[in-house]
C-alpha cells in the first residue's frame, strides 16, 4: 500500500517524485521504459524558455515563469549543469511586428528584460548569425540544461529520500470503487493508493481513459534534431529561434550545456507514438532552417539524429487538475514544450493537489550522492581522484573523455544504469563524435561484469534491443 503512485518517470513525473520526497509519504514512480527520461524527456531541445510565446493566463504561460525562475537554485542543489545563455528570435525585414506581438505577450506574462534588438546589437551577440537579420527579440532569462541530467537528479534525490522506482512496468488499469481511486493495476499485479498522478507523457490520454475521468485530447508530434560535433562550442552562443509559425517555433540552432551545437526540430503529427524514426524529409528542413539561421554552420559536422515525441494538448494548454469525478486522480498531460522549463513548478503544483487529498507531514531531505566528472575537474583533483581509485584514469570513451571510474560509479548509483543507453545520459559514454563506434563493446563488458550478467543479455534500452543479438540469432541457428 503507496501513499501516492506516479504514473511515468519523465522531468514531471520526476518532479512531483522530488516535491513529494519531502514529505512523509510512501511514494512509487512506475515506468514502462527500463529508466527515467526514457521519452519525451530523453529527446528534446533542452531549453529553459524565458516564457514569452504562451498565451497569457494560460496555465502553460504562469508555470514557464515560475519554473524558469527556479531552474538556477534547484540546479545548484541537484549538481546539475545550467546556463542562462539567453535567447534571441531573429526576424528578418518585414517581420519586426512579430516581435512586438511577442514582447507585448512577453510582458504580460512576466518574463523579466524583454528587448527588441537592432542588427548591429544582434551581430555583436552572434557573429556568425544570418546577414539579413533585422531585428530580435532578446530574452536573456532563457537558459539550456540537459534534459536527461535533470530529470535523473530529480529522481535519484527522490530515491535518495525514499522514493521508489519500477521500471519496466506498464499500467494495464486503474481499479476505481465508490468515485475513489484504489489501485494501479500493472503486468505484475495491482498496486493500491488512495492518490495516483498520471504523468504518462505522450500517453496520459490513454491512462485517464482507464480512471474514467475527464477526457484528455493529446495530438502526437515528432520533432527531429541534428547534433554536431562539439569543436563547433561557441558557434552558437544564444538560442536562436526565427520568428514562430502557427504549428512550432520553428527549426532552431542552440548550443548545448556539453558544448554542442543543435539544430532543428521539425514538427510533424504522427499516429505512431513509438515512431523515433528521422526522415530524409525532415533532416533536408532542418538543414535549411539552420543555414537559413546560420548560413555559415558546417553541416559536415552533424554526428547523430535523432527524434523525439511531444503530447500536444488538443486545446494548447497544460492539463493539471484534480478530477471532479474520481477522488485521488490527479492528471498532467498534454506537457509540450515549455514542459522542461515549467517541470520544476508542475511538481510544486502537484505536490500542492496531493496536500488537498492527503496530509503533507515534512521531513529532512537529503541530498543524492554527488556525481564525478573527470573531464570537468582540475589536473590536481583528477590525479587525485585517480591515486583514490585507479579506475578513474583508464578512459573508456575518448571522444567525451570518460573514465572507466565514472562508469562503473554510474552502473551503482541510486537509480543504477541496466542500459547502454542508461549510462550514456549518465555519464556521455558513446555520445562522442564517434557515436560508440569505439567505446561500445568495452561499455558492454563492463555493464556485464558490474551487473553480474552475460553480455549477450547487456541491452541498449530495455527488453528486445539486446546489442548482440545477430550474434544470438546465428547462435540459435547453429
Amino acid at each position: 500500500m503507496y501513499d501516492v503512485i506516479i504514473i511515468g518517470a519523465g522531468i514531471i513525473g520526476c518532479s512531483a517524485a522530488y516535491c513529494l520526497s519531502r514529505y512523509q509519504l510512501k511514494v512509487l514512480v512506475v515506468e514502462q521504459g527500463p529508466d527515467v527520461a526514457a521519452a519525451t524527456s530523453m529527446a528534446n531541445s533542452g531549453i529553459v524558455h524565458g516564457g514569452y510565446d504562451p498565451k497569457p493566463g494560460t496555465l502553460m504561460a504562469d508555470l514557464n515563469v515560475w519554473g524558469n525562475a527556479l531552474y538556477p537554485q534547484l540546479c545548484k542543489e541537484l549538481d546539475v549543469p545550467f546556463r542562462r545563455c539567453g535567447s534571441l528570435v531573429v526576424a528578418r525585414a518585414g517581420e519586426e511586428e512579430a516581435l512586438r506581438c511577442l514582447l507585448t505577450r512577453g510582458r504580460a506574462n512576466g518574463v523579466p528584460e524583454l528587448a527588441i534588438l537592432g542588427r548591429d546589437e544582434i551581430l555583436n551577440r552572434e557573429p556568425n548569425i544570418t546577414p539579413d537579420a533585422a531585428a530580435a527579440l532578446y530574452a536573456p532569462s532563457a537558459g539550456i540544461v540537459s534534459p536527461w541530467e535533470m530529470t535523473l537528479a530529480l529522481a535519484e534525490t527522490a530515491a535518495v529520500n525514499g522514493v521508489q522506482f519500477m521500471f519496466n512496468t506498464r499500467v494495464t488499469g486503474i481499479r476505481v470503487k465508490d468515485d475513489a481511486v484504489q489501485a494501479v493495476e500493472t503486468e505484475p499485479g495491482p498496486l493500491s493508493a488512495p492518490v495516483v498522478i498520471n504523468a504518462a507523457g505522450i500517453y496520459a490520454d490513454k491512462v485517464a481513459r482507464l480512471a474514467g475521468v475527464e477526457r484528455i485530447d493529446i495530438l502526437p508530434r515528432k520533432g527531429e534534431y541534428l547534433l554536431l560535433d562539439k569543436d563547433l562550442d561557441g558557434f552558437a552562443r544564444h538560442v536562436v529561434f526565427p520568428v514562430p509559425t502557427p504549428v512550432s517555433k520553428g527549426i532552431l540552432v542552440l548550443p548545448t550545456v556539453e558544448g554542442n551545437v543543435l539544430a532543428g526540430p521539425t514538427a510533424t503529427d504522427v499516429q505512431d507514438r513509438e515512431d523515433l524514426s528521422t526522415t530524409r524529409e525532415g533532416l533536408a528542413a532542418i538543414r535549411r532552417g539552420a543555414l537559413g539561421l546560420f548560413p555559415g554552420l558546417p553541416l559536415h559536422k552533424v554526428i547523430t539524429s535523432f527524434a523525439g515525441l511531444r503530447a500536444v494538448p488538443a486545446d494548447g494548454d497544460f492539463v493539471i487538475r484534480s478530477s471532479a469525478k474520481v477522488r485521488g486522480w490527479i492528471d498532467a498531460g498534454g506537457i509540450q514544450s515549455p514542459g522542461l522549463s515549467a517541470a520544476p513548478a508542475i511538481g510544486e503544483r502537484l505536490a500542492g493537489l496531493v496536500g488537498g487529498l492527503a496530509e503533507l507531514r515534512p521531513k529532512v531531505q537529503a541530498k543524492r550522492p554527488p556525481v564525478r566528472r573527470l573531464r570537468d575537474l582540475p589536473l590536481a583533483d583528477r590525479q587525485e581522484w585517480i591515486h583514490r581509485n585507479p579506475l578513474y584514469g583508464r578512459i573508456i570513451c575518448r571522444c567525451e573523455g570518460v573514465s572507466e571510474g565514472e562508469i562503473v560509479a554510474a552502473l551503482h548509483r541510486p537509480i543504477p544504469a541496466t542500459t547502454l543507453d542508461g549510462l550514456k545520459q549518465r555519464t556521455r559514454a558513446g555520445s562522442g563524435r564517434c557515436q560508440g563506434g569505439f567505446c561500445q563493446p568495452r561499455l558492454i563488458a563492463i555493464i556485464a561484469r558490474e551487473l553480474g550478467i552475460s553480455p549477450l543479455a547487456v541491452t541498449k534500452a530495455g527488453p528486445g534491443s539486446e546489442m548482440l543479438a545477430a550474434y544470438l540469432a546465428k547462435g540459435e541457428g547453429e
